[in-house]
């Protein structure tokens, strides 16, 4: 049974009581009333208006009663929700307090955990501001250090500067003295067979010509340099290649056999364009770190490291008269000069226009430029004066090749057109292009023959074209297949007449035979 049921039967069983009671009464005080009631016979009707009365108000009292009942029995019913809903509500509290108890456990814990990130952030930051004290002492010394070292390197450069310009008066005196001393029928002398040789060259003496042949296959593939390959050249009369890349270092080969001869070291730029002198003693290097480097060929030690250009030095050259002089031009103007005997620039020539290409004349007396605005440039290479100038290419020119004989020179332009000039008029004397090919940058190097009568070019499809000078309408002969399809930038041809080497943008050289 549930509570309310126990309520009613509770509630019914206390009327029934309540009603025994009363009748129980009534029955005890019968006797008493009727006895009362006959002598007082005469009262009779008002005790029984008073009893009407009684019973009336005993009525509305059992009717107070009964609602008092059902009013009782709602409060203990709603008395018992309320002390369910009360339960309810303290087992609610119960568990707030569980959970009150363990977010103050897990705040504690919390406060802890903050407390040591906090003592961990302070020292970090503690650790922060000493190294940055120690960062901006380690500063202050370094701009302290390149400030002494820029001063040392001023100091250095006119002392060496001043240095050079001593030489050059104690040289100067010299040469003057030795000019003195000289006779004169030794310097006519000279001056005679200097012109007999001249007077052979011209009439077509050319027993120091080999005949070439125009190269069919690739012997030889070499992974010369990391990087990429912008210049090689063969040793004068000699099966030695030399090749320079990014990789800062000048390599010799074995051009018959196809293996690394030699490897100099010491240049702290990527090797852009290399020269050797005649008697194969010194090698050059043109170097992106705005000097020359020049390698002794027998140790392969640095003998010298020539300064004085301010941007990367693009293009070098060596006299074939001579082993003292060098050519250089640079990104910053100048074409420069150089003593390899002193290791001190000679002459400083200044051009409006950038040079990318150089190349002395077979008795070392001229030096032709080859410049950015097209124009092919004629100097004296003793004072540096311009001779003559001629509008070449109608984009930059990237090569300057003067041929064996020293009667033609070979130009190369971004306009994909070679053109062959008649060194003593400058004429045009042969324009080689063909339909694929295409000058990949602005120092891709061509090449003439030993005997004068081929042209190479490196062309931007991985091909290598190769030009007769008698028939320039269209190419002799297209090597492909060694460089795939990678960019070849620099051709050179053996004076013996045996091998064309050529060069790519990855680094690889084949020899072709």
């Amino acid at each position: 049974m549930s509570s309310h049921e126990i309520a009613r039967v509770s509630i019914k069983r206390a009327i029934r009581a309540l009603h025994k009671r009363h009748l129980l009464e009534e029955g005890a005080h019968a006797p008493a009333i009727a006895a009362l009631a006959r002598p007082f016979v005469a009262q009779g009707l008002e005790w029984k208006e008073k009893a009407e009365k009684l019973e009336f108000e005993l009525a509305q009292c059992y009717r107070a009663q009964s609602r008092l009942s059902e009013q009782l029995v709602v409060e203990v019913a709603e008395c018992r929700s309320s002390k369910a809903a009360l339960q309810e509500k303290e087992s609610l509290i119960v568990s707030l307090q569980n959970e009150i108890t363990d977010a103050r456990k897990e705040n504690s814990k919390l406060r802890e955990s903050a407390h040591q990130s906090a003592q961990a952030v302070d020292l970090a930051v503690s650790e922060n501001q000493s190294l940055r004290a120690q960062l901006e002492d380690a500063l202050q010394q370094l701009k302290e250090a390149q400030a002494d070292n820029n001063n040392l390197i001023d100091r250095w450069m006119l002392e060496k500067m001043n240095a050079a310009e001593k030489l050059n008066e104690v040289n100067a005196l010299y040469d003057e003295m030795m000019q003195q001393v000289r006779m004169s029928g030794i310097e006519q002398l000279a001056r005679r067979q200097v012109d007999g040789v001249v007077r052979q060259r011209e009439a077509g003496y050319e027993d120091f010509l080999p005949e070439s042949v125009v190269p069919s296959s690739c012997k030889h593939v070499l992974e010369a340099h990391a990087g990429g390959c912008g210049s090689i050249l063969f040793e004068h009369n000699s099966n030695r290649l030399l090749t320079g890349g990014q990789d800062r270092t000048v390599k010799v080969w074995d051009a018959n056999a196809g293996i690394l001869a030699d490897t100099l070291r010491g240049s702290v730029g990527s090797i852009l364009d290399i020269a050797v002198t005649h008697d194969a003693k010194f090698v050059i290097g043109a170097s992106s770190s705005n000097n020359l480097c020049v390698w002794e060929s027998s140790s392969g030690r640095v003998r010298h490291t020539l300064t004085g250009h301010t941007d990367k030095v693009c293009a070098v050259d060596a006299t074939r008269c001579s082993s003292r002089n060098v050519v250089s031009a640079a990104y910053d103007h100048t074409i420069k000069v150089w003593d390899l005997h002193k290791g001190y620039c000679v002459h400083t020539i200044v051009s409006m226009s950038n040079c990318n290409a150089l190349a002395y004349s077979s008795d070392g007396l001229t030096v032709c430029s080859g410049h950015v605005d097209g124009n092919l440039r004629m100097w004296d290479g003793v004072s540096g004066r311009l001779m003559s100038e001629v509008a070449a290419h109608s984009q930059a020119i990237t090569s300057i090749c003067v041929s064996r004989s020293g009667s033609m020179v070979l130009t190369s332009g971004r306009d994909n057109v070679h053109n062959m000039f008649d060194l003593r008029t400058l004429e045009v004397c042969g324009t080689l292009r063909a339909s694929g090919s295409r000058v990949a940058t602005n120092w891709s190097r061509s090449c003439i023959s030993g005997d004068d009568n081929y042209v190479a070019a490196g062309s931007a499809d991985g091909r290598v074209y190769i030009w007769s000078r008698m028939k320039t309408d269209k190419p002799a002969s297209v090597l492909d297949g060694g460089h795939s399809s990678s960019p070849v930038l620099s051709c050179a041809w053996n004076d013996l007449g045996r091998f064309l080497a050529s060069a790519d943008r990855n680094g690889t050289v084949c020899i072709w035979m």
